[in-house]
């Protein structure tokens, strides 16, 4: 499966979710391909301190090369390789399927998703139905730039338990 994470910058929410699901699928011995992008990237960034030491807050996340990461600014291209794209908040659905409309009911807010979608069904299924919902801000993971540590910490918190939820609900 093909999966793409993507937040505004591209530096944190979707970075974090990146190497949430690449430490999922190594664990379970899942065939994942994860990327990450942003609507508003800044080609080639860096991961702040804050998002690199909110992931190393998570023992279970065991070693990555979190320095490797460079943001990306999404394309149509990007949305069109992947099977699922996983948005962090309501204003990421939007742009993205505005970017690629055809592909629009692969486009979902991530929370709404662990939420809405049913159980047992085929993940192209799960998805319509939660695509055929009305975007909700108030599931938004809200983004920790300009904050403190803390809300890093928090924000890394709920990005782990919706990746392992998100797993949980496509895999059993």
């Amino acid at each position: 499966m093909r999966i793409l994470a993507v937040c505004t910058g591209n530096v944190a929410r979707s970075a974090m979710l990146g190497f949430m699901f690449a430490t999922i699928a190594q664990d379970r011995g899942l065939d994942w391909s994860v990327r990450t992008a942003g609507t508003h990237a800044i080609e080639g960034s860096t991961m702040s301190s804050r998002t690199r030491d909110a992931l190393l807050s998570i023992p279970e996340l065991g070693e990555h090369r979190y320095s490797a990461h460079r943001s990306h600014q999404v394309t149509a291209s990007d949305i069109a390789r992947a099977d699922v794209v996983l948005g962090a908040e309501a204003s990421n659905v939007t742009f993205t399927r505005h970017l690629a409309p055809d592909e629009a009911t692969r486009v979902v807010q991530v929370r709404q998703f662990t939420q809405n979608a049913p159980h047992g069904v085929a993940l192209d299924e799960q998805l319509a139905a939660v695509a055929a919902l009305a975007l909700d801000p108030r599931l938004d993971v809200d983004d920790p730039a300009g904050a403190d540590q803390g809300v890093y910490d928090e924000v890394a918190g709920s990005l782990w338990q919706l990746a392992q939820e998100f797993a949980t609900l496509i895999d059993g």
